[in-house]
């Protein structure tokens, strides 16, 4: 069953009823499989119409009553006839509706119904005949030829167009319906599933990302060799470091952690091969270096990607030869030290521009290990938010505290450009602020996390201006989330939007939406 309440928070259909009661002075109407109207209340007298015959008529009882059965007699239509739409005779004989089916694998669920317009102008008789037939019927003879007189009359370009909105609106319907019994199904699949690990050391999920990283990790553990993890900020590199660490024989030794980009060249090189007394202004005494602490042990350079090149030959040379020199030291030093390394860059570009070395990059890439963003595993997202609730709820003494499920919605809906940290500290936020309420609402989201869906899918969607350049916009944004949505299965989405896969990379192409450029985008929007 379709949720039709929660169809009025999906802003591509609220544009798409915008455009079309802009454009055309149709209204669209929403009709379950039973024939019941499910996007109007007649008690909702703040509702204000564009379509002169649905203003005058509707809230009229009589009125009412007759556009009521139109609607339900036509989506009987739909629903016996083969084809996915049709053009009707509105109820008064002078007027055109247009009906679109909504149905998933075959199955009807109901239908668009937009009103009304006319092919051709109304002759006298036509409008004195309908005018006639709306009198008897109760209604103010007047004001319904008033509203007859400011019907819109489409040519056959105008037609189409509004066709194919109309169609987009049920199709949109579709996939609102699609994506929540996936995401339904996906939870419940979770919730009864045996035998995949939810965690492994501190880190949380069972996505198949993460059984693979779980299964790739289990392998890693009892090596010696160089690891480099490579994954957006926020991802839990340092978590997968330690895991690594206290799974291996060297747990027992120090597990010591630099954040290369937190030094200039010169304080990262006494930071971690220490300096001798004397060997620059402030080295009172000698000092051991991160390498030589962490003897025996594992060493975790995180954000080696910002480490200069002079650093980087001297981080070679230790990795190497397992010897180094302290800072104004003319000793050689030797320490058994196995280092992971982890980035949010793409070293291989940068090997590429000669700011990153290549035998440095091939000596700590022996095993790589790629971190799974959120976004990409949102399946763990349930998981996920119960673990730092029930923590945050614990640490600061309140109740248990639950998720309305628009809320929950809305948290799946957002890409999570910060990742695991991002949610981590949202759900810290929303344990603070809700205060006594036991519920969290949708309201109470940070206005990023809860205006994700109101911005990003359609904003910017004109409702005035050229008809042509309205629609590549829309046709544009529904190809960019369709993408996003489907994980750029080209196949999937192409079906989905009923084109060939072939018009689809053209479109692709067209609007430059590859996942590459969309990727950067969406870094630098989450980094600002």
């Amino acid at each position: 069953m379709i949720n039709w309440e929660e169809l009025k928070h999906i802003h591509v259909i609220r544009k798409l009823e915008q455009i079309l009661a802009q454009w055309f002075h149709t209204e669209i109407f929403f009709i379950d499989e039973r024939g019941q109207v499910r996007n109007y209340d007649p008690l909702d007298r703040q509702r204000e119409f564009k379509n002169p015959l649905v203003a005058t008529c509707l809230p009229k009882e009589k009125g009412r009553e007759v556009l009521l059965a139109a609607m339900t007699a036509a989506n009987e239509k739909i629903f016996s006839g083969e084809t996915a739409h049709t053009v009707i005779e509105g109820p008064w004989g002078v007027e055109k509706a247009f009906v679109s089916r909504i149905s998933v694998e075959n199955e009807f669920l109901g239908s668009v119904f937009a009103y009304s317009f006319t092919e051709n102008a109304l002759t006298d008789k036509a409008k004195k005949e309908a005018v006639s037939r709306a009198e008897k019927q109760g209604l103010d003879p007047e004001h319904f030829e008033n509203a007859l007189t400011k019907m819109r009359v489409l040519s056959d370009s105008e037609r189409k167009y509004l066709f194919e909105l109309v169609d987009l609106v049920a199709q949109e319907i579709v996939t609102f319906h699609t994506e929540i019994s996936k995401r339904e199904e996906r939870i419940s699949a979770l919730n009864n599933q045996l035998g995949v690990r939810y965690s492994y050391d501190s880190m949380i999920g069972k996505s198949k990302p993460m059984q693979e990283l779980y299964s790739l990790l289990d392998k890693v553990k009892a090596s010696e060799s160089t690891v480099l993890i490579q994954g957006e900020n926020g991802t839990g590199k340092e978590l997968i470091a330690r895991a690594i660490h206290y799974n291996s024989p060297r747990k027992d030794a120090q597990f010591v952690t630099v954040n290369c980009s937190a030094f200039n060249e010169n304080l990262l090189d006494s930071e971690l091969f220490g300096h001798v007394k004397g060997s620059f202004t402030g080295a009172i005494k000698d000092k051991k270096g991160l390498f030589e602490s962490a003897n025996h042990g594992t060493l975790f350079l995180d954000e080696i990607g910002d480490m200069t090149l002079t650093m980087q030959v001297k981080l070679l040379r230790v990795l190497q030869e397992g010897t180094f020199m302290m800072v104004g030291g003319t000793d050689q030093r030797k320490v058994d030290v196995r280092v992971v390394a982890a980035t949010n860059k793409d070293l291989k570009e940068m090997v590429e521009t000669g700011t990153f070395r290549e035998d440095l990059y091939y000596r700590i890439n022996v095993i790589n290990i790629h971190v799974p963003q959120l976004r990409d595993r949102k399946e763990d997202i349930p998981i996920l938010i119960d673990h730092f609730l029930m923590r945050g709820c614990k640490e600061k003494g309140v109740e248990l505290k639950t998720f309305a499920k628009r809320a929950i919605e809305k948290i799946f809906d957002y890409p999570w450009p910060g990742n695991i940290r991002e949610l981590e500290n949202e759900i810290e936020r929303l344990i603070v602020l809700s205060g006594d309420e036991s519920r969290i609402t949708a309201d109470m989201l940070s206005s990023r996390i809860r205006d994700f869906g109101e911005n990003a899918k359609v904003q910017g969607v004109r409702v005035a201006g050229k008809l042509k350049d309205a629609l590549e916009e829309l046709e544009k944004t529904m190809i960019r989330e369709g993408l996003r949505r489907t994980k750029w299965n080209k196949s999937r989405l192409a079906k989905e939007l009923g084109i060939s896969r072939a018009g689809l990379i053209m479109k692709v192409e067209k609007y430059g939406l590859d996942k590459r450029k969309l990727a950067r985008a969406e870094g630098e929007t989450g980094a600002a």
